[in-house]
């Protein structure tokens, strides 16, 4: 039995991700918002024009998902519903790495979860 919330980060290495393309996919099943953070044209940052972020919500299950990283997540635990898993699974297909890095710095198992029967 599993005791804490869900909280799991995936990542894409080399080609962002089209976050209108996923809004698109997502939007007829699950609850997506956008948010927009702020810009400046003075500012050196090599992602600056990659801060667009969604947030898509299942039943207990959100995710975090930016160009490169996608953050999967409950407030509370409890089980996985169908809507649940079909997003986790949606996002596992769209980050597939585990590591930040290409590099084996690290290792980071999936956290177990409970599911409705």
């Amino acid at each position: 039995m599993v005791k804490q919330p869900y909280y799991y980060v995936r990542f894409r290495w080399w080609k962002s991700i089209n976050l209108e393309e996923v809004v698109e996919a997502l939007n007829k099943k699950f609850n997506v918002q956008k948010i927009l953070l702020p810009k400046n044209n003075s500012e050196v940052s090599l992602y600056k024009d990659e801060r667009e972020e969604l947030i898509v919500m299942a039943d207990s299950l959100t995710a975090m998902l930016s160009s490169f990283r996608a953050i999967l997540y409950q407030t509370e635990c409890k089980p996985f519903t169908k809507r649940d898993l079909e997003l986790r699974e949606k996002v596992l297909e769209l980050y597939p790495r585990w590591q930040i890095t290409p590099f084996p710095w690290s290792y980071k198992n999936e956290p177990e979860f409970n599911t409705v029967e």
